[in-house]
């Protein structure tokens, strides 16, 4: 006879709130988008791990709790952050093999769980006849795991950090939620063939997105376009994803790295340019609204340059606000840049193309296969609904205001914002001290042979040595940089409103900002090595009565001097020792009008 077993009341409890995390199932939260992910994939005991939890909703308080076979595990560490998406991180250590839940918990009831196990030994991914296989779906859920992996790995990195290749970002595995994720040790460095990722400024933030889908097992793909020609918007045509090339490599990792060499050859300076209208495209535009331009948002200038957000910093009683990006330049440096006109460029007149912030076109499947949403279908997506043609056609300066506005909702005080220019022109000059060394480099181990220069405006964009060590494109945006900090003063008597201007203080305000624009110049200095290995110190202001020596100082085969703009016959330029060829040289003056009047011009 079976004797009868009472349940204590907490055990039913306990059931009721739990009971789906224990079978294995998500609960069902009103939590928008709510998604837990587990890094890496397989956990086996003594390993540590993460698990990151991503929502569009702020919550506070909020607590994750892991347990597993013989009790709770403690936190090893916890980090919050983000703001649309939010995010909660934490790290922790598996002890015993077995099954494990993970439950979320905020406002004193549980907003989401999920279960996993620790296994005895690694359990891999099923090998694929594909690049790899496309596991999942992109949804907003997705795309907030995708921002919130960026932001962490960007997140202890302040603006002008650099790095020489993005590999050396994912290999740390402290910045990297998804290192080693598959099991493989495919971000280790000590590997026979350790993973390689350089892409250069148009590559970036495709090869990042495609990292992202090859570890989650999220469908990836790219369009093959064209450069556009005049005024024609680049167009693209041939679509191809990571079930469209098979599987030819010994390994996953060895088939991912074939397959970042496949998008370094296919991306180019045109491919974020298209149209906003086109439906035929990688990207598609947003709003220009906070909660739009989240983390993996793309940038596109008008003239090639692509920049992928990664932070905002909020605004502060005392300081101000920032929007963090990450690009890559031709000789695969990677760097951290805040958003202002000096690394932003924006225009939609005689363009090709068409610029601004866009978003990639999620992929969903189809059937056996996947395909694009149109922009109508984003457009009425409950998951996104951000398709946006608010950029286009829109003024220079309206597009900076409203982007001033929302990186700092309260007016900046002048001088504030005065300073934080300061800083921002710094910061692009320490990396053209980099970019102009790196060139003295690669000209000292070619034994000085001269760097093939291309003509018209073929200088902007092409490949080989000239693409990796000259600056044209880079030293545009320096004047332009440099530009806006002389006009400072003048924007301030422009829009007296977007600054905190007491009444009857105009005059005086304007003095001030003079008396430390002074300061400032004379105060601020970059070094760079002479030719004789001496080092040259130059203030800001003998950097600013430089400017027309600037417009012709982007060519490997001069002189480090005449690059930074030495004066001939001056005890400085006695030290240059190579000048371009004077056919060079003939062609750069025939271009030095494009720099002049900071107009890089449309093929």
């Amino acid at each position: 006879m079976l004797k009868r077993f009472r349940v204590p009341l907490f055990l039913w409890l306990a059931f009721i709130l739990l009971g789906p995390a224990f079978l294995g199932a998500e609960t069902k939260t009103s939590v928008s988008f709510l998604e837990i992910l587990v890094s890496p994939r397989s956990v086996i005991p003594g390993q540590s791990f993460k698990v990151l939890v991503t929502a569009e909703e702020q919550i506070t308080p909020a607590s994750l709790m892991i347990s597993g076979p013989k009790g709770s595990l403690p936190a090893i560490r916890v980090k919050t952050g983000g703001g649309r998406p939010y995010w909660w991180l934490g790290e922790y250590q598996a002890i015993y093999a077995g099954e494990h839940q993970i439950v979320f918990r905020g406002n004193n009831k549980i907003l989401g769980a999920r279960d996993f196990i620790v296994s005895q030994s690694p359990q891999l991914r099923s090998p694929s006849r594909f690049i790899w296989a496309s596991e999942k779906e992109w949804d907003r859920g997705m795309e907030n795991l995708f921002s919130a992996w960026l932001e962490l790995l960007f997140l202890e990195s302040e603006e002008g950090a650099t790095w020489k290749h993005l590999h050396e970002v994912t290999r740390d595995a402290e910045k990297n939620m998804l290192h080693n994720y598959l099991g493989l040790e495919e971000d280790a460095v000590n590997r026979r063939y350790p993973l390689v990722i350089e892409p250069d400024c148009a590559d970036n933030p495709f090869i990042l997105r495609a990292y992202f889908a090859w570890k989650l097992g999220l469908p990836y793909g790219h369009h093959r376009c064209d450069f556009g020609y005049g005024i024609r918007a680049p167009q693209c045509a041939e679509w191809s994803d990571n079930l469209s090339l098979r599987q030819v490599e010994t390994s996953d990792m060895r088939a991912f790295q074939r397959f970042v060499h496949v998008i370094r050859n296919t991306i180019h300076s045109g491919s974020a340019r298209t149209q906003l209208a086109s439906d035929q495209t990688d990207l598609y535009p947003v709003p220009l609204q906070r909660h739009q331009l989240r983390p993996g948002v793309v940038y596109a200038d008008p003239y090639g340059h692509t920049l992928t957000l990664v932070r905002w910093i909020p605004q502060t009683e005392h300081e101000s606000g920032q929007l963090l990006a990450v690009d890559a330049q031709p000789d695969g440096t990677i760097a951290v840049k805040r958003f202002w006109q000096g690394n932003f460029l924006f225009a939609t007149q005689n363009v090709r193309g068409e610029p601004g912030f866009k978003a990639f076109r999620p992929i969903v499947r189809k059937n056996d296969t996947f395909r694009l949403l149109n922009n109508q279908e984003i457009a009425e997506h409950p998951g996104y609904g951000n398709y946006s043609l608010e950029q286009h056609g829109l003024a220079r300066e309206d597009f900076y205001d409203i982007l001033d506005r929302l990186i700092n909702p309260r007016p900046l005080d002048p001088a504030q914002a005065l300073e934080e220019l300061f800083k921002a022109v710094y910061d692009r000059l320490l990396a053209r001290v980099i970019a102009v060394e790196n060139g003295e480099n690669y000209m000292r181990e070619a034994g000085y042979a001269v760097v093939p220069m291309p003509s018209g405006a073929g200088i902007f964009q092409t490949i080989g040595p000239w693409e990796n060590f000259s600056t044209p494109s880079r030293d545009m945006r320096l004047l332009i940089a440099l530009d806006v900090l002389l006009d400072f003063p003048e924007r301030v008597k422009r829009k007296p409103d977007a600054f905190q201007i007491p009444a009857g203080k105009s005059t005086e305000i304007q003095m001030e900002l003079e008396g430390l624009f002074r300061t400032r110049s004379q105060e601020m200095t970059i070094s760079y090595t002479q030719s004789d290995g001496i080092d040259q110190v130059l203030t800001l202001a003998e950097i600013l009565q430089r400017l027309e020596a600037l417009e012709m100082a982007y060519n490997p085969n001069d002189c480090v001097e005449i690059r930074w703009g030495a004066r001939e016959g001056s005890e400085e330029f006695s030290a240059c020792s190579r000048r371009a060829p004077l056919a060079q040289r003939q062609k750069m003056a025939a271009y030095r009008s494009w720099f002049k009047n900071r107009i890089i011009p449309v093929r």
